[in-house]
């Protein structure tokens, strides 16, 4: 099968305010031997070698024969392989920044410790009778001196006659300037009691996880620019190498403001992989693989949330943790020199000599015997001035869209609030069930990797949901589902903590699913001139939840359900409103805001303007959305 100059393809493409690449158009001929490869006039599939994980060969006019495509499966798992370092980078602070029980320090040597009817011969043997804060120590020093030691002050009892824990006589009140006594028995240290993070200095430990978000948004968007304007290779290159540097570093910090720092340039390189990442596997696995391979990049993260409980639970010191937690960097760092750069981007920047040598070498892996080539695929527009006119001025037209045009009317704008909020509310819920985990009581090791552990099912039952009952018949009930639970975690007593732990699974297994699936459902609520601007507007307020949601946790201190009951509440509220948004399965992408605005409207006149979806459109739907899902937010 040979292609002529003939069979041209045109791309219309740029990039916006967030940093992702899009292809806004793709125009294909209406040609009967490239449609035997799966191309149409409405479909943005380029390629046999990019159709799905396999590959689909004419052999003498009959029917495709199907061939595993072992090079976009090697190239998919190398690359997913990485994101759970970027799983294991975003969590680590819910060990590496306890906070255990401390008292304030005392001059002198101890000689007994006294703790309500508990006496011992070193403060260290008290910790296991330590039930609250309000709790203090009485200690009795070498020279004879009684010592009252709060968690932030330390009085000095002016009569010195009986060791007795309670005493009604005068008292001197001193600060805390012999450092603190921290509780080892879990964590030898941690980055608290490394730099005295407690009392006055708290809120800088309250500021580490929230920094850390603050860097992923950040990270975000300059690595998602730059992968469009150098390649996803050479991002992929050195946003690896910078997570595993960045991480060594961090436990060389010497003290709190170098720490912070180092860890925010490690949290956006962190978000920079995850975000290319994304972009880079469904480039490569194509259009019928697309949606699974895309949802379960999600999965690998959550393995590095496992890998972060395992970790802590056999290394109790914060710097040897955070190096162990480093080095599953490096298998792929040793590698990631070996990935190619993907043809779509060559294309785009018109290397079409280096985009051959990769289908060559796609097509070696994949013993394809007669490799296509790009010249007779892709023309290069120079044989059609008029055509590169047109895809100029479509250009250009497209570049003209602004946020606003997300707020063009009512119905639109309406449309724009629901999705930024299920963007916001996923988020929030995801990183709030996350990072609380830690607190439900019992093995907090084992409750962290149950926590991780309920992701792996949720996005196979994300998958399956959403093309069986719909995008939105889908997600209403998982978030309903999970404000009811939020509800019901607040009537759990607070002893039953197995129970606890498993509707905190349920929890984060329905925000999970509504999470993964807003991606795809988001680009098919768009038209295609702004679809890019609201996949990625939607992303930032994705960035935004996640610098609230640590925030949120620390609201446990003023009441234990309070996280709970604002992801419930942000959770049924997005649900509710999500009833107003139009159902896109099996529906084709729209083009222009006029069309966005009528589907839903009315079946019957939405199916006589409307052509019903055949299979490019589809196709097209996960195309587009592969080319323009280029955050997630995690």
């Amino acid at each position: 099968m040979e292609f002529s100059c003939r069979d041209t393809i045109r791309w219309n493409g740029g990039h916006n305010v967030f940093g992702l690449f899009y292809f806004t158009h793709i125009s294909i001929p209406k040609n009967p031997r490239m449609q035997h490869f799966g191309f149409s006039k409405h479909s943005s599939n380029l390629r046999p070698y990019f159709k799905g994980m396999c590959y689909r060969e004419l052999e003498g006019g009959r029917l495709p024969q199907t061939k595993c495509l072992r090079f976009q499966a090697c190239v998919y798992f190398a690359s997913v392989f990485q994101a759970m370092s970027c799983g294991i980078h975003y969590l680590a602070s819910v060990f590496m920044a306890v906070t255990p029980n401390f008292v304030c320090g005392f001059p002198g040597n101890v000689s007994s410790v006294l703790f309500h009817n508990s006496s011992a011969s070193s403060i260290e043997d008290i910790w296991t009778l330590w039930t609250s804060t309000e709790n203090y120590v009485v200690v009795q020093l070498g020279n004879g001196e009684i010592w009252e030691l709060d968690q932030c002050s330390r009085s000095k009892r002016e009569v010195s006659l009986d060791l007795a824990y309670e005493y009604k006589g005068n008292k001197s009140v001193f600060p805390c300037s012999d450092g603190f006594l921290y509780d080892d028995t879990k964590w030898k240290s941690t980055v608290v009691t490394q730099w005295d993070l407690v009392c006055d200095r708290e809120w800088l430990a309250k500021l580490i996880q929230p920094m850390f978000m603050l860097g992923v948004l950040i990270g975000a968007v300059i690595f998602g620019d730059i992968a469009d304007r150098l390649g996803r290779q050479r991002v992929i290159w050195f946003t690896s190498a910078g997570q595993f540097v960045f991480g060594i570093a961090v436990a060389f910090t010497f003290d709190y403001y170098s720490f912070v720092i180092v860890r925010f340039l490690l949290a956006m390189v962190s978000s920079g992989y995850l975000v290319v990442a994304f972009v880079y596997v469904t480039e490569f696995v194509g259009i019928k693989a697309r949606t699974w391979a895309s949802m379960h990049v999600h999965a690998f993260f959550a393995m590095g949330i496992m890998i972060v409980a395992l970790v802590g639970f056999l290394v109790r010191t914060w710097w040897v943790y955070q190096i162990f937690l480093s080095i599953a960097t490096v298998p792929f760092v040793l590698c990631c020199w070996m990935l190619p750069e993907t043809p779509f981007w060559l294309l785009s920047e018109e290397r079409y000599e280096d985009a051959q040598k990769v289908i060559d070498t796609m097509a070696r892996w994949n013993k394809v015997s007669t490799p296509c080539k790009v010249s007779e695929l892709c023309s290069v527009q120079r044989d059609d001035p008029a055509s590169g006119r047109m895809g100029d001025d479509d250009t250009s037209s497209a570049k003209k869209h602004n946020i606003l045009d997300l707020f063009c009317n009512w119905q639109i704008a309406r449309r724009t609030i629901t999705v930024w909020l299920i963007w916001f509310t996923g988020s929030l819920g995801y990183y709030v069930f996350s990072l609380s985990s830690v607190s439900l009581g019992g093995n907090e090791y084992l409750n962290l990797f149950l926590i991780g552990a309920v992701e792996l099912p949720c996005y196979i039952i994300a998958c399956v949901a959403m093309d069986k009952l719909g995008r939105r018949n889908t997600l209403i009930p998982f978030l309903i589902l999970s404000a009811l639970i939020c509800v019901l975690i607040m009537f759990i007593p607070q002893d039953f903590n197995i129970l606890i732990i498993l509707a905190n699974m349920a929890g984060k297994f329905s925000i999970g699913v509504a999470f993964g699936l807003i991606y795809l459902y988001t680009a098919e609520l768009y038209p295609t001139i702004v679809r890019s601007l609201a996949v990625g507007s939607g992303s930032m307020m994705c960035r935004v939840g996640s610098v609230v949601a640590p925030f949120c946790v620390y609201l446990r201190s003023v009441w234990i359900f309070m996280p709970l009951l604002l992801v419930g509440i942000m959770a049924l509220l997005s649900g509710i409103l999500t009833i107003m948004l139009p159902e896109t399965l099996g529906k084709p992408l729209t083009n222009t805001l006029v069309e966005a605005t009528e589907i839903g409207r009315n079946k019957k006149s939405s199916s006589e303007k409307t052509p019903p979806a055949h299979n490019g459109a589809e196709l097209e739907k996960i195309e587009l959305f592969g080319q323009e899902k280029v955050s997630t937010d995690k």
